[in-house]
């Protein structure tokens, strides 16, 4: 997958992400994209380490796109808990 495709896939996925948490999130644009590209690095880790595949491959194929979302929830959820002692 080429970079421009994947900091695609990992915008779309940190918008998801947001979507399926909802809440008051710090930062915009930008760290959702950030949120996005370590959810699929971490989604694709995992699903490596777990199932022994590589599911970033290709753009459309659907275990990319749901390793993409299922880490950027995690880190997500991570990035919520955080920055929200850092806000305290």
């Amino acid at each position: 997958m080429g970079i421009i495709a994947f900091l695609i896939l990992g915008l779309i996925c940190g918008a998801i992400a947001k979507f399926l948490l909802p809440g008051n999130d710090p930062g915009g644009l930008i760290v959702t994209l950030l949120i996005g590209v370590a959810g699929a690095l971490l989604g694709g880790f995992l699903a490596g380490v777990l199932f022994n595949t590589s599911p970033v491959d290709e753009f459309w194929d659907l275990s990319s796109w749901l390793t993409a979302i299922i880490g950027s929830v995690l880190v997500l959820l991570v990035w919520r808990a955080v920055a929200g002692r850092t806000r305290r």
